[in-house]
């Protein structure tokens, strides 16, 4: 079996790992993301649901900050990540290291037709037999 590590680091270390120095191992838009945040705090809503992860882990949290990164003092936490209509349920792993929050919760179903609707037109109605 193959075990996850974000460049060189296994899962355990990630965990263990300051924010300082998980933010190098990052991509650029998710590192200035986060500098930015540690230099002018974290907005209210990313602030709360840190705060609330910290207080409980094994609860689950919901949150509508679609566009908060996902930090390694998160792992194994269970989110409700809104959608627009609804929360999604999210299991931080490891591999979610780095991501957003919203990546997670997809916001458009697929579409699937059916019959026509009320108020179409004879020819639309028209359904062959084969």
């Amino acid at each position: 079996m193959i075990k996850f590590s974000l460049r060189g680091k296994s899962s355990e270390d990630l965990g263990k790992m300051e924010l300082g120095e998980f933010i190098t191992m990052l991509t650029s838009r998710e590192r200035r993301s986060l500098k930015r945040a540690i230099k002018n705090g974290f907005p209210a809503d990313q602030k709360k649901l840190r705060d609330s992860i910290k207080k409980d882990p094994k609860k689950f949290h919901r949150a509508k900050c679609r566009e908060m990164v996902i930090i390694p003092q998160m792992l194994g936490c269970k989110i409700g990540v809104h959608n627009g209509k609804e929360y999604v349920p999210v299991e931080i792993t490891a591999e979610k290291l780095g991501h957003r929050l919203g990546e997670f919760a997809l916001t458009r179903k697929q579409v699937k037709h059916s019959a026509p609707g009320f108020g179409a037109t004879r020819s639309s109605k028209y359904i062959p037999l084969k």
